[in-house]
């Protein structure tokens, strides 16, 4: 397939740092190299791509904006975007891995845990030598996060957990989880507090994978904690901050989510053009039929848009300024993309669109979870509007 010139005219004139665009390079031949050719294959088989995984990490992907000290590459969050993105576009699957250890795993330990947690918990993951996971789903309690019924009992030396989360990316291959429970009933979400789990404690154990849409490669299970017993000093934060701690986590996690589902769009887009150019119809190529130009000029304006409140999200997280709202529009932008492109790519293809041999039929529904984990849509909206009216408070 020929390259795509989107990504590089918004790289042309966006003003990446020559850091910004050696990981751009670096992660496009990567994944177009070594993650897309086998994404079809591991989709269908529902294989964990341990291999990729583990480039990745030798690559520095598994913590692109964690600090060296703590074995990340250092760089900003414009890059980690990037990299995501380029991720995605070979294969979805190796995107939430990726993103799930660099945000939802890393995240909470980096900023609230302990030295003694971080240089256990972070460092190897960071380099990509073992693998994270983050609970905070429950079977009852989906968007309302403040409803854990998963509880910490304080015995001693020791805290109890007892619960079940759900929905967990990376729960079979995950040395570790960051888990969220209810410490304080009475305090609602005040009363949540955070930890961190090894997976091979006793009493902790996974449920079935799930058999997905989507991101097949990927496994997704329950935790399950029956009287898991974990060390006091494996509390992250301060109790009672396991709310607020998870709220800021998934902030930044949705500029991962963002670049992920720019990913999906970008290779159903690559696929739709590519195909237009080469399918005949009535004697001339299908790419000179008006309909299908216009689908795909829809197609690489929305793609573009969304790109760009992705990245200003990311430069608003390295400025240390305000981006959750930011990160909430990004997210409901670049979800919604790739459900479009997706299903229009599948429209410019016709019935080659619905078949395994081509890989529109797999970006359409890898796109579909993009609206849905680290906050849905509805959420998101309800997240922007809820920025909004604080700042236009009378």
């Amino acid at each position: 397939m020929r390259e795509s010139r989107a990504t590089f005219a918004s790289l042309s004139t966006f003003g990446l740092t020559e850091e910004q665009r050696m990981m751009y390079e670096m992660t496009r031949t990567f994944a177009e190299n070594e993650i897309k050719p086998i994404a079809a294959e591991i989709d269908k088989s529902h294989e964990f791509p341990k291999d990729i995984v583990d480039q990745m990490g030798q690559l520095g992907l598994m913590g692109v904006a964690m600090p060296e000290e703590y074995g990340g590459t250092g760089m900003d969050y414009v890059s980690y975007a990037i990299a995501m993105e380029e991720v995605s576009r070979g294969c979805a699957s190796c995107g939430v891995i990726m993103t799930v250890q660099n945000t939802l795993y890393g995240l909470p330990l980096l900023n609230h845990a302990s030295e003694e947690l971080k240089q256990e918990y972070l460092t190897p993951y960071a380099q990509g030598q073992k693998l994270g996971c983050f609970g905070l789903s429950e079977p009852g309690n989906g968007s309302d996060a403040a409803a854990a019924s998963t509880v910490a009992k304080d015995d001693g030396d020791f805290w109890i957990l007892n619960g079940t989360k759900s929905w967990i990316t990376n729960a079979h291959e995950a040395n570790a989880a960051v888990v969220f429970a209810t410490t304080d009933k009475n305090a609602k979400h005040k009363g949540i507090s955070a930890f961190l789990v090894p997976t091979d404690t006793e009493g902790f154990s996974l449920g079935a994978k799930e058999d997905k849409l989507g991101i097949r490669a990927s496994s997704t299970a329950n935790l399950i904690m029956e009287d898991c017993r974990i060390p006091k000093s494996n509390l992250i934060g301060e109790l009672g901050d396991g709310f607020k701690i998870a709220m800021k986590t998934l902030d930044t996690g949705r500029i991962g989510v963002a670049a992920q589902a720019l990913g999906i769009a970008q290779a159903a887009f690559d696929v739709a053009i590519e195909y237009s150019q080469q399918r005949k119809a009535f004697g001339k190529p299908i790419s000179n039929l008006q309909m299908i130009q216009s689908k795909l000029a829809d197609m690489s304006v929305e793609i573009d848009s969304a790109r760009l409140l992705t990245w200003n999200a990311a430069r608003l997280k390295d400025a240390n300024e305000p981006y959750g709202r930011a990160a909430a529009a990004a997210k409901l932008k670049a979800s919604e993309t790739a459900t479009m492109v997706a299903h229009q790519s599948i429209q410019v293809l016709g019935g080659m669109g619905y078949v395994s041999d081509m890989s529109a039929e797999r970006h359409y529904r890898d796109a579909r979870i993009t609206e849905i984990y680290e906050g849905t849509s509805e959420i998101m909206k309800l997240v922007v509007s809820g920025h909004l009216l604080k700042e236009h408070a009378i």
